[in-house]
C-alpha cells in the first residue's frame, strides 16, 4: 500500500528510519547512515542521547500541555533563564515557538511593532543577496534565494537586497579581506540613503551563512560596521542564528566570535537538537519595555508555544552542551574535521573552497579552479552528490544554486558535537566515496 504522506518530493520513495544510535540513524532494513549534517544542523546531540529524552518522559509524567495565554510552566521559565544567561549582552527576554520560521517570523513583526510603540512608522526591511531566513511568507519575504522566492513573490512583501559578505566570489583582486567586509556592509548604509532612514526597521543576516551558500563565515570586522551602521540610523539588527546559532560554530551563539550583540536573535535547530520541535526569538530589554510600556501586547501568537515538553527538551540539550564541554569539543573536532578536508580535498580539481567555522563546514564546487566557473545546472551536481553519498551510507546537506540561486554547487558538513575521531575518517571516506562517482 502506498503512502498518504505528501512529502518534501513526489519522486521516489524514502527508506524508514527505524532507530538511532548515537550519529547514526538506522532504517527498517538495518543499514547504518552517519548523520554527517545532523539532518539540516540539526542532531547536535545525535540520535540516542538518555538525558534528553528522560527529560522528555519526565515532563510528559507532570503535564504535556499548557496554553501560554492562561499558564506559564517551569521548564519554559528555566530555559528562558539559562539561555538569557548565556546570551549576547543586552539580551533579556524569550519569545518560544516551534521552528526557525516562526523565530523570524516573530522577530520581524516584534520590529515593525516596537517602531509603533515608540511613534515611529517604520516598515522597510533589509536583508543580503542568496540568504535564507525560512519558509513562511514573511521570512521568506526576507530571504534573498531567488529559487525559493520565484513563484511566490507576487504573495511577498517588498524586502531590499544587498550583497552578502561571501569572500570566495566577491572580494577583487587587490582588495583585503577586511576592505572587502567594509566595502560590502558600506552597502547597507547606501540603501538606508535610498530608502528613508525613517522607513527601515532592521537589518536581518546569518552570521555564518548556512543553507544557501554552505557555512560561509563574515571577514573580520563586518559584522562591526554592520552594528554601527544600524546604531547611527536607530534601525534594529536583527541575527538569524537558526541554523548556525546554539553552538554549531563553537560557541553558544555565532555572534560571540564577532564582538558585537544584536538587538534580536533567533534560534531553533540545535535548541532543540531534533528531539522536539522548538524554537526561540529573543530580544533586549528595551524592546521588550516598549511594548510594556505600550500597548501591554505582542499582536503575535501560536497555539504551542511555551511548549512544556520542547522546552523541558530544550532545557537538558542546552544543559549538556554547556556541562559536558561541547563547545571546546565542537572547536577540537571542527578543526580535524576541516583538516582533513582540506588534507582529502583541498587540491582536487572540483572544490574551489573549502570554509566555515566550528562543526559547520562547507565545500563550493567548481568546474574549473582557476576562474571559478561553475558547473553547468544542468549537471545537478549536488543531487547526484546527495544520492550517492547516502547509497554509501552518509547523510550530507548538498545544495545547488549556491551562487545566485541558479549557478554554483556545495555541500555542508555539520555532524553532531558527539562526532569522534574515526567517525570524522568515517565522514572523509564516505564523501570521497561519492566524489569519485560525481566527478
Amino acid at each position: 500500500m502506498g503512502s498518504h504522506i505528501f512529502g518534501r518530493s513526489t519522486v521516489g520513495t524514502l527508506p524508514v528510519a527505524a532507530q538511532g544510535d548515537g550519529c547514526y540513524i538506522i532504517d527498517k532494513t538495518g543499514k547504518r547512515y552517519f548523520d554527517g549534517s545532523g539532518g539540516a544542523a540539526v542532531s547536535c546531540l545525535g540520535h540516542s542521547d538518555p538525558s534528553v529524552t528522560a527529560a522528555i518522559k519526565e515532563q510528559l509524567d507532570r503535564i504535556a500541555f499548557a496554553h501560554t495565554g492562561f499558564f506559564t510552566s517551569d521548564p519554559a521559565e528555566e530555559l528562558a533563564d539559562i539561555l538569557v544567561e548565556y546570551a549576547p549582552e543586552g539580551i533579556d527576554r524569550v519569545y518560544f515557538v516551534s521552528g526557525g520560521s516562526e523565530a523570524v517570523e516573530a522577530a520581524i513583526k516584534l520590529a515593525r511593532q516596537y517602531f509603533l510603540e515608540i511613534g515611529q512608522d517604520r516598515h522597510r526591511v533589509i536583508a543580503r543577496r542568496q540568504s535564507y531566513h525560512g519558509n513562511t511568507l514573511g521570512a521568506l519575504a526576507a530571504g534573498g534565494n531567488e529559487w525559493r522566492r520565484r513563484q511566490f513573490a507576487p504573495l511577498l512583501v517588498e524586502t531590499s537586497h544587498i550583497s552578502p559578505c561571501y569572500e570566495y566570489r566577491g572580494r577583487e583582486q587587490g582588495e583585503s579581506a577586511f576592505e572587502f567586509g567594509q566595502r560590502v556592509a558600506n552597502e547597507l548604509e547606501a540603501e538606508i540613503e535610498r530608502l528613508g532612514p525613517e522607513t527601515v526597521l532592521a537589518f536581518i543576516a546569518e552570521p555564518v551563512v548556512g543553507a544557501t551558500a554552505g557555512a560561509v563565515p563574515p571577514v573580520e570586522g563586518y559584522f562591526r560596521r554592520i552594528r554601527e551602521i544600524c546604531d547611527k540610523y536607530g534601525i534594529l539588527l536583527i541575527l538569524d542564528e537558526v541554523m548556525c546559532g546554539m553552538g554549531r560554530t563553537g560557541t553558544l551563539f555565532a555572534c560571540e566570535q564577532e564582538g558585537i550583540s544584536p538587538d534580536i536573535v533567533t534560534v531553533a535547530k540545535g535548541l532543540g537538537a531534533g528531539y522536539q520541535p522548538i524554537g526561540a526569538m529573543m530580544c533586549t530589554a528595551k524592546i521588550y519595555d516598549a511594548i510594556a510600556a505600550g500597548s501591554g501586547f505582542f499582536q503575535h501568537g501560536h497555539t504551542y508555544m511555551g511548549h512544556p515538553v520542547a522546552t523541558a527538551a530544550a532545557g537538558a540539550v542546552v544543559t549538556a552542551i554547556i556541562e559536558r564541554g561541547l563547545l571546546a569539543k565542537v572547536e577540537d573536532r571542527g578543526a580535524r574535521l576541516r583538516a582533513e578536508l582540506e588534507n582529502a580535498f583541498g587540491q582536487h580539481p572540483h572544490v574551489g573552497d573549502i570554509r566555515g567555522r566550528g562543526l559547520f563546514l562547507g565545500m563550493e564546487f567548481v568546474e574549473d579552479r582557476a576562474t571559478k566557473a561553475p558547473f553547468d545546472p544542468k549537471r545537478g551536481i549536488a543531487k547526484s552528490l546527495k544520492k550517492h553519498a547516502f547509497e554509501a551510507g552518509l547523510i550530507c546537506y548538498p545544495m545547488g544554486g549556491t551562487i545566485d540561486g541558479a549557478r554554483g554547487d556545495h555541500v555542508l558538513l555539520a555532524p553532531p558535537f558527539i562526532i569522534e575521531d574515526a567517525q570524522i575518517d568515517e565522514v572523509v571516506g564516505k564523501l570521497d566515496t561519492a566524489m569519485r562517482a560525481v566527478f
